[in-house]
């Protein structure tokens, strides 16, 4: 049995490529971009007509939504993290701070004592390592 190749290595069976524009999706695609005017002119009416899922694809489109803004915030940050959480506290209540942010900073304090804890603690052990001396 001898292996007699269609093609040569290296040659491609099809020397033209794939054709162009015949796939599905292209062909959806283009669909779609032909008949756009109309869609949109559809979409705007539905949306006058109080379709809200035609007015969110819009809005969507034409007004994405707001992205959070870096703000400054200023507070004492040389006092205890009890003093630092209840000023966090305060600013949050009188309107200084938004809620979204007081509770993130708060999220932080509370991180932050941990660290604190465990740093403490590590430091205490230590010391107590070094006060013991082995007993061979």
């Amino acid at each position: 049995m001898s292996k007699d190749h269609l093609f040569k290595p290296g040659q491609t069976g099809n020397p033209n490529g794939r054709p162009k524009d015949k796939t599905p999706a292209t062909k959806l695609r283009k669909a779609i971009a032909d008949a756009m005017p109309e869609i949109l002119a559809q979409l705007v009416e539905q949306a006058k007509a109080g379709d809200v899922a035609a007015a969110k694809v819009l809005l969507d489109r034409v007004c994405p939504p707001l992205k959070p803004q870096a703000m400054h915030i200023s507070l004492p940050v040389n006092s205890s993290l009890t003093e630092q959480g209840g000023e966090i506290i305060r600013a949050t209540l009188v309107g200084q701070i938004p809620p979204d942010i007081g509770s993130q900073l708060i999220t932080a304090l509370a991180a932050q004592s941990k660290i604190i804890e465990v740093d403490e603690l590590t430091k205490r052990v230590e010391a107590l390592e070094g006060e013991v001396e082995p007993k061979n």
